[in-house]
């Protein structure tokens, strides 16, 4: 479980956490390997902080050689180095991705056995084109259709943007630069709490002291070995396996003030 701590004052949001608000805030453990539990071969922490009118999240990475090279918004960013959170909401849930440039990456998850209790108009899934999803990795026979959650597929609707969310990254170093050594690069996200209502799932926005959501911490990592590379995912909790898409595995944040 990872404490999130009421912010008397807001954070300077210029992707720094370098200032007393990101200081005094509990970082969690070092993220692990998503499948094994392992413990990571790169550094990587994150932190919550909330006060009554916006979320905050941050993370730390640590990057030798910070890369990224995909710059257009909702771009596939995890095929190459990224950070994620994603929000747990019952019968929905919400994924956000970011590279080292800052190109962002969104979508809005229904689980289809629940999707009769969402505006059908506001989540028309043939006028936003939605995409129906099984899961991450598992590409079997089996499960190639529906994927291997009990609860089945969900609609992804990738046309859907948090309001209001904002997002930067500093770079402690030289991007896409492997000849030159840096330290890594950190991520700051705001979300205002009236956006992230429709994920709440009966509890109130912004929470009261002790309410708990689950959110997931990750980040995927391209890493050479010999003349190949391999694609690294870490998180706080383990899954068990390789699939992002597990909101019963999310870590549980508690809001304190």
């Amino acid at each position: 479980m990872l404490v999130a701590r009421f912010a008397t004052e807001p954070p300077v949001l210029d992707g720094s956490l370098d200032n007393p608000a990101w200081r005094s805030a509990d970082r969690s453990d070092a993220f692990v390997d998503m499948a094994t539990g392992a413990p990571a071969i790169l550094k990587t922490e994150a932190a919550v902080l909330w006060d009554d009118v916006r979320l905050y999240v941050g993370f730390w990475i640590e990057d030798p050689f910070p890369t990224a090279h995909q710059t257009e918004r909702n771009s596939l960013v995890f095929r190459e180095n990224d950070v994620e959170l994603f929000v747990d909401g019952g019968d929905c849930y919400y994924e956000f991705e970011v590279n080292a440039l800052g190109t962002t990456y969104e979508v809005f998850f229904i689980w289809r056995d629940a999707y009769h209790r969402f505006d059908p108009a506001e989540f028309d899934v043939h006028r936003r084109r939605a995409y129906t999803f099984g899961g991450d990795f598992d590409r079997t026979p089996e499960w190639f259709w529906d994927g291997n959650h009990p609860r089945g597929t969900r609609w992804a609707f990738r046309d859907w943007d948090m309001p209001g969310l904002e997002c930067r990254v500093n770079v402690q170093g030289v991007l896409n630069k492997p000849t030159v050594r840096s330290t890594g690069w950190t991520v700051e996200l705001s979300i205002p709490w009236a956006s992230l209502a429709i994920l709440a799932n009966g509890r109130t926005v912004p929470p009261k002291e002790g309410d708990v959501w689950n959110l997931f911490f990750g980040r995927f990592q391209k890493i050479a070995v010999g003349d190949r590379e391999v694609q690294a995912a870490w998180c706080v909790t383990p899954h068990g396996r390789y699939d992002t898409h597990m909101p019963e595995r999310f870590t549980p944040v508690v809001f304190r003030r």
